[in-house]
C-alpha cells in the first residue's frame, strides 16, 4: 500500500529525474552543437561555444531526485507498512520452545 508520502516522494523524484536526464537532453540536443560540458575554445582560448544548458544544473537536478529517492528508502525502513504484522525476536524464540 502506498500513502501520501510515498506518492509524493517517487513522483517529485521522478520529476526531478526525468527533467534532468531527458528534458534538458532534448534541450541541448535542439540547441545543436557542442554537446559537452565544457565550453569550446579556440587556439587563442577564446570561448567560442558553450553548452545551452549549464551542467550544475542538470547535475543538481539528479542529485536532487536521487536525493529524495534515499530519503524516501530511509523513511520506508523506519516507518513499518501500514497492517504489516511485524514479528519481534521474542514471539520468534516463544514460538521455537
Amino acid at each position: 500500500m502506498t500513502n501520501t508520502i510515498d506518492k509524493a516522494a517517487m513522483a517529485l523524484s521522478s520529476a526531478l529525474l526525468l527533467a534532468g536526464i531527458v528534458v534538458l537532453g532534448l534541450v541541448e540536443i535542439l540547441d545543436g552543437v557542442p554537446y559537452g560540458a565544457a565550453p569550446t575554445t579556440n587556439e587563442a582560448g577564446e570561448v567560442i561555444a558553450q553548452p545551452g544548458v549549464d551542467p550544475a544544473i542538470r547535475t543538481g537536478l539528479v542529485l536532487g531526485g536521487l536525493a529524495i529517492l534515499g530519503l524516501w528508502g530511509l523513511y520506508r525502513v523506519a516507518v513499518p507498512a501500514a497492517g504489516v504484522d511485524r514479528r519481534t525476536t521474542t514471539d520468534a524464540t516463544t514460538r521455537s520452545q
